[in-house]
């Protein structure tokens, strides 16, 4: 998203709010509006690839307990409940991060990119062909 912590490029320091000091009126609410926009689309993003999107956590147990839900109304309200609530998640997770952690300064930024986030990612792609490479020579 556009706000701190993560707005080092549009945050000059001479502007307590970046260019949105330029703005006023329609134009400062539409690039508002914009902002929160992202984080909602952000978050059905997020939702939807690696969280299951409308899923209700456990819901072939809960047809076996309840099979009278099957493509009833009532599971479809269910699903569109559980995406709701995963995207509220997600959403109170990007305010809880600009609320707790302040901007980033452009040193701080660039140490901890080149010195824990390019080593960790790295090691990672490392083992990730490791894994391949061994899970495959043993069939698995």
């Amino acid at each position: 998203t556009n706000r701190a912590p993560f707005d080092l490029p549009e945050a000059e320091e001479e502007l307590v709010a970046g260019y949105h000091t330029e703005y006023s009126g329609m134009k400062f609410g539409m690039f508002f509006l914009a902002e929160y926009v992202n984080w909602f689309i952000a978050s059905f993003f997020i939702v939807t690839l690696f969280f299951g999107g409308y899923l209700v956590p456990f819901q072939p147990l809960l047809l076996d307990v309840v099979p009278a839900l099957e493509g009833s109304i009532w599971l479809a309200l269910l699903q569109f409940v559980s995406l709701m609530l995963k995207v509220s998640f997600f959403a109170f997770l990007f305010i809880w991060v600009r609320w707790t952690f302040p901007r980033f300064k452009y040193n701080q930024l660039m140490q901890l990119g080149w010195k824990y986030l390019l080593p960790i990612s790295l090691a990672n792609a490392i083992l990730i062909a490791l894994g391949v490479v061994l899970f495959g020579a043993f069939g698995l």
